[in-house]
């Protein structure tokens, strides 16, 4: 038997999601929990499948995602990357909604590194001039 799914990876800061998108009903299922319980708020889910609200597709499709890594915004932002990703593998013709609505953009910032004489990476240890 074939599973029928699409599948996209979405990043954001140090956060990586693998989504599934598999045809259904809305339901959600993040690291093999609800989108609730895993987020603790209605709000945060919402961010995560907004790519599914820009294409119209809320109640097409469940949604089950493997997220590892960052914190709750970096995973909300890597979902939400993984969504949209994996709604253009089903049909491209959504590109334009989601484009418009800035969802198919890798935010590319990430942490800045440590640099060698100083504590953390743009701050400097105490300056004595005598």
């Amino acid at each position: 038997m074939a599973v029928n799914y699409h599948l996209a990876t979405g990043r954001r800061k140090t956060s990586t999601a693998r989504v599934f998108l598999y045809e259904g009903t809305g339901i959600v299922t993040i690291n093999d929990k609800t989108g609730k319980d895993f987020f603790g708020k209605d709000a945060l889910l919402k961010e995560a499948i907004e790519p599914l609200v820009a294409a119209d597709l809320k109640d097409k499709f469940d949604i089950k995602v493997n997220v590892n890594g960052g914190g709750v915004t970096g995973q909300i932002g890597a979902i939400r990357l993984g969504v949209a990703r994996a709604i253009l593998k089903y049909d491209a013709s959504h590109r334009s909604a989601l484009k418009k609505d800035g969802l198919l953009t890798r935010d590319p910032r990430m942490v800045e590194r440590k640099k060698p004489g100083q504590p953390k990476a743009r701050k400097r240890f105490q300056f004595s001039k005598r």
